[in-house]
C-alpha cells in the first residue's frame, strides 16, 4: 500500500468521521428530549444523568477521532512534503 493511497484513506475516515460527529451533536441538539426519553427508558438510567454521558460519548468520540484519523492523516501529508 503506498503513502497515497493510505493518505487518502486516512483523509476519507476523517471527512466520514466528522460528519458522523457533526450529525450526532446536531440530532442530539434538536431532539434532546426525545433522545432522553427514549435512552432513560430504555437503559433505565436518571434522567438527569444522560446529557452528561451525552457530553462524554460526542467528547471521546471527538478524541478519537483526532487520535486515529487526523492525526495519521497529517503524518502521511507530512511523510509526501519531505
Amino acid at each position: 500500500m503506498s503513502i497515497e493511497s493510505m493518505t487518502t484513506f486516512f483523509g476519507w475516515c476523517s471527512v466520514i468521521n466528522i460528519g458522523l460527529l457533526f450529525l450526532t451533536a446536531i440530532s442530539l441538539m434538536v431532539m434532546r428530549g426525545f433522545a432522553i426519553k427514549i435512552h432513560s427508558s430504555i437503559f433505565g438510567v436518571n434522567p438527569e444523568d444522560i446529557p452528561a454521558m451525552y457530553f462524554g460519548y460526542i467528547a471521546q468520540y471527538k478524541i478519537a477521532i483526532i487520535i486515529l484519523n487526523v492525526v495519521p492523516y497529517f503524518a502521511l501529508k507530512i511523510m509526501q512534503l519531505s
